[in-house]
C-alpha cells in the first residue's frame, strides 16, 4: 500500500497516498476532484495498538472519525472492520496480480448490502508538474 495511487475513473488529482510503515503507525490520506475541485477527503491511520491488535482509524470530509480492527491481513490483502459503524463496516485493500490496488468498502445500510469498488492504479508522488502550485 506504501506510496501514490490514482483513482481510476475520477478526475486527476484524484489520489490515495500512504507513508512508510514507522513507529507502529502508517499514515494515509485520500482525495477525489471532481471539475476541478476538491469534493472529498479523508485522513487515515493504521496503528499498531499492541496486544496484537492494528487497527485503521478513519477522519472523512464532514464525518467524525472511525476506527476498524484488522481481522484479515496476507501478503495481499487486508480487511478492517467495525459491525457498529454505520457505513462502511468493513475496508478491504487487496494488491492485484497486475500491480494495482483494488479498494473496497462494504455494509448494511437500512439492513441492505451495499459495496463500493475504488480501483487504483500506481502513480507518482512527485507533484513538480501540477499545474496548481502554491
Amino acid at each position: 500500500m506504501t506510496g501514490c495511487w490514482a483513482l481510476v475513473g475520477q478526475d486527476e488529482g484524484s489520489i490515495e497516498q500512504w507513508s512508510r510503515p514507522a513507529g507502529a503507525t502508517m499514515l494515509g490520506f485520500s482525495r477525489i476532484v471532481s471539475g476541478g475541485k476538491t469534493v472529498a477527503f479523508e485522513y487515515l491511520r493504521i496503528v499498531d495498538e499492541g496486544n496484537d491488535v492494528i487497527a485503521l482509524i478513519a477522519s472523512p470530509s464532514g464525518q467524525e472519525t472511525a476506527r476498524f480492527e484488522m481481522k484479515e491481513v496476507t501478503m495481499r490483502k487486508v480487511v478492517f472492520e467495525n459491525p457498529e459503524h454505520d457505513f462502511p463496516q468493513r475496508i478491504i485493500y487487496q494488491l492485484d496480480d497486475d500491480g494495482n490496488l483494488a479498494g473496497r468498502i462494504e455494509g448494511l445500510v437500512n439492513e441492505a448490502a451495499h459495496a463500493a469498488d475504488f480501483p487504483m492504479i500506481r502513480a507518482s508522488c512527485d507533484d513538480s508538474g501540477a499545474e496548481d502550485q502554491y
